[in-house]
């Protein structure tokens, strides 16, 4: 789907739902992405009960929410709104994608890497707290405008 030159390993571990097992071996977590998709409640349900599972220095810019199925609003079940205040609740950007264009997978996707390679401290000048702050700074309306 997605090739990309790095002069680091990217390892990706896609996990239901927090915490992992304990019995796995794995590297340092760089990033935690939860995928909220907006057609599902248990989505959403599972994503607010593994929140409890990370620990609170992960939300210094080393957690992100992309939600999905949002082109789609007539079949949604889940209210955007709802994922912005929970993006909002643990200060973490929120991203949209629609999954089933292929396109825009792998935009997503580059994105994704690009944000992982920022917090794993592998782009000189920028930390995981200046993407952050920029991401932030480009979601539009604050919640309290909403």
């Amino acid at each position: 789907m997605l090739k990309e030159d790095c002069a680091s390993e990217l390892k990706v571990h896609l996990a239901k739902s927090l915490p992992l097992p304990s019995s796995v071996n794995r590297p340092r977590i760089d990033l935690i992405v939860f995928v909220v998709n907006l057609h599902s409640k248990y989505s959403l349900q599972n994503t607010e009960e593994s929140l409890r599972h990370v620990d609170a220095s992960f939300f210094l810019g080393k957690v992100c929410f992309l939600a999905t199925g949002a082109g789609r609003e007539s079949h949604c079940s889940i209210h955007r709104h709802t994922v912005v205040k929970l993006a909002h609740t643990y200060q973490s950007p929120l991203l949209y994608c629609d999954l089933e264009v292929e396109g825009f997978r792998a935009t997503m996707a580059q994105r994704l890497v690009r944000v992982l390679q920022i917090c794993a401290g592998h782009v000189p000048g920028v930390s995981a707290l200046n993407l952050l702050s920029l991401l932030r700074s480009s979601e539009g309306p604050s919640l309290e405008d909403l």
